[in-house]
């Protein structure tokens, strides 16, 4: 039975519905493991995102970002992925542009199944990259790491951000405030926001984590400062202001009795 807690609409969810959300999380991993097969120099997002279309549709679901509008845009999201190349934050379309050595790609895909929904992200490398851009990377899985480790009933959600942000700022990169993450359930976005950073300012809107809340955790983090900016005239893909690159990683995590599920892991 779903319920809304005190905190804030809330939305809590019982064993049975964690089950169906962790169905989703099996496609859109499922997902991503090809991605992870098939992104190299020379192939294109645009080509990744149809093979993406036809996992979600053979396995009877319904990509989340596909049609969803955006007030800033010039019109609704138009594919199953984002595919966020390079200084491309988050919400990239997909295109014919080939990639290249030295790039990379964040992933982000999130499938409705029996009204259900899970949601993930990996940023991944296309053939050799700098140093620095691996330490970007792992920089950012690790921040989500972090989180899940961190996470069990009874913390404020506070705790885990302010975790987060202590980590990646003291490996000199930027947390991105723009964008955060959400609950999710029936919905792909629902109560909380979920910062990955933490300012006193926020206290009002700090939640404790309870069983049965599910979050979407996804740390964006640049190489360089955290300012972003929209690109270009679609007004979907959001890009670091100064240039340098950004990552992006991101489970569906259901929160138990004495830790997390991690809905989006393909178990």
């Amino acid at each position: 039975m779903i319920r809304a807690t005190h905190q804030r609409g809330i939305i809590l969810k019982s064993r049975r519905e964690i089950e169906l959300m962790r169905r989703a999380g099996r496609v859109v991993h499922a997902v991503l493991q090809r991605m992870k097969e098939l992104a190299a120099p020379s192939g294109t997002t645009a080509g990744l995102n149809e093979v993406a279309e036809e996992m979600i549709a053979r396995a009877g679901g319904v990509p989340l970002f596909k049609g969803v509008e955006n007030p800033q845009a010039k019109y609704p999201f138009p594919a199953a992925l984002c595919t966020s190349v390079n200084e491309v934050l988050v919400h990239g379309i997909p295109d014919d542009r080939p990639l290249a050595e030295g790039d990379i790609v964040s992933f982000d895909c999130g499938v409705r199944l029996d009204g259900y929904c899970g949601d993930a992200a990996t940023t991944l490398s296309i053939g050799r990259v700098s140093p620095q851009t691996q330490r970007l990377m792992d920089v950012t899985r690790r921040a989500l790491e972090l989180a899940m480790a961190e996470m069990r009933p009874g913390r404020m959600w506070s705790e885990i951000a302010s975790a987060m942000q202590a980590y990646v700022e003291g490996e000199g990169m930027s947390v991105v405030r723009d964008f955060v993450g959400h609950g999710i359930g029936r919905e792909m976005h629902e109560e909380p926001k979920v910062p990955n950073y933490w300012e006193p300012r926020q206290r009002r809107f700090d939640f404790r984590l309870q069983p049965g809340m599910v979050l979407a955790v996804e740390p964006m983090v640049n190489l360089g400062k955290r300012d972003v900016d929209y690109s270009g005239d679609a007004r979907w893909a959001v890009v670091t202001r100064d240039g340098k690159y950004a990552a992006h990683f991101e489970h569906t995590l259901a929160v138990t009795d004495d830790g997390i599920d991690c809905l989006t892991d393909g178990r």
